[in-house]
C-alpha cells in the first residue's frame, strides 16, 4: 500500500467483501472497524485523514468510546497529536462536572451522553473530530459542541464511512469547518452497497 488512492480502494474492497447490511440503514463493518480491527487498515486510514488534514494543524483529536478510537488512534499517530476520547459512563476518576453534550445513538438504541474532562480540551486546542460513521451526524454534532463548551477551535471533521442518504453531511454545514470521508455510500440497493462516484 503505497498511496491514499490504492488505501481508499482497500477501504472500499473490504466494504464491499466484509460489510453486512443489517436493514434499517444500519452497516456491520465488524470484521475490521467495529469489533476486530484491522491494524494495517487502520495504519491506511490513519494516513489518509493526516494528509487531508495536516493543513489544519490540529493539536488534538477529538472522538467517542469505543468504535472511533482505532481510526482516531490511526490519525493520531500520523499527525503526531494526542488524542482525546469522550466517554459515555462516568469513571471515578472524574471528579469534576465534564464537558457533555447528548446524541441519540442508532446502533444502540436510546440517548448516549458524551463526557470530557477538562483538562485534556482547553481554548488553546484545534481539535480534529474523527469517528468511524457520518450518518445522521448526531453524535459528531454532540462531539462539535464538547468543542464549543471548551473554546477550543473546531479545524476539520472526519469520518471513515459516510451514508450519505441519511444528509449528516447537510447537517454539518452550519460548523463551518473542513468535513472528508473516507468511502461514501449513496444507498444501499437490497442488500448491496451503492457507493457515491
Amino acid at each position: 500500500m503505497s498511496n491514499d488512492s490504492t488505501y481508499m480502494h482497500w477501504l472500499r474492497e473490504r466494504i464491499l467483501n466484509e460489510g453486512v447490511y443489517l436493514g434499517n440503514g444500519i452497516l456491520k463493518v465488524d470484521a475490521f472497524m467495529n469489533h476486530q480491527v484491522d491494524p494495517l487498515l487502520m495504519q491506511g486510514i490513519g494516513y489518509e485523514f493526516a494528509r487531508r488534514f495536516r493543513g489544519q494543524h490540529p493539536t488534538k483529536i477529538l472522538t467517542a468510546e469505543t468504535s472511533g478510537i482505532a481510526p482516531a488512534l490511526a490519525a493520531g499517530m500520523m499527525l503526531q497529536v494526542p488524542v482525546v476520547f469522550a466517554r459515555k459512563t462516568k469513571p471515578l476518576t472524574l471528579k469534576d462536572e465534564p464537558y457533555q453534550a447528548s446524541a441519540p445513538s442508532h446502533t444502540k438504541g436510546g440517548v448516549v451522553t458524551l463526557m470530557v474532562a477538562h483538562e485534556f480540551l482547553s481554548p488553546n486546542d484545534r481539535a480534529l473530530i474523527i469517528d468511524d460513521f457520518l450518518a445522521s451526524a448526531l453524535t459528531i454534532r454532540a462531539l462539535a459542541e464538547i468543542v464549543r463548551q471548551s473554546g477550543a477551535t473546531l479545524v476539520g471533521i472526519g469520518a471513515v464511512i459516510e451514508k450519505a442518504f441519511e444528509g449528516g453531511r447537510g447537517a454539518l454545514r452550519d460548523l463551518n469547518t473542513q468535513v472528508e470521508s473516507l468511502a461514501v455510500i449513496e444507498r444501499f440497493d437490497g442488500d448491496k452497497i451503492v457507493f457515491a462516484e
